[in-house]
């Protein structure tokens, strides 16, 4: 990636190589409205900061006692 400044837009394979996964599974992603991208004259770009988001989002999900609150306890029993 030559310059992946916030204000650039990203292309797929830019987006492929920082997410470390294949140019079809961006494509998959974008077409279906999960990874945030609008289209240029019919290509596919990206914002850098709305990728970051996105992967940000992504953890959260992934991993719901990573937020501020602990998970709740469980009552002995």
């Amino acid at each position: 990636m030559a310059d992946a400044s916030p204000s650039r837009a990203m292309t797929v394979r830019e987006v492929a190589g920082y997410l470390n996964v294949n140019e079809k599974t961006v494509y998959r992603l974008a077409q279906r409205r999960e990874l945030p991208g609008f289209k240029v004259a019919g290509a596919w770009r990206f914002q850098r900061g709305d990728i970051d988001a996105w992967i940000e989002a992504q953890k959260s999900a992934d991993n719901p006692g990573r937020g501020s609150q602990p998970p709740p306890r469980r009552k002995p029993e």
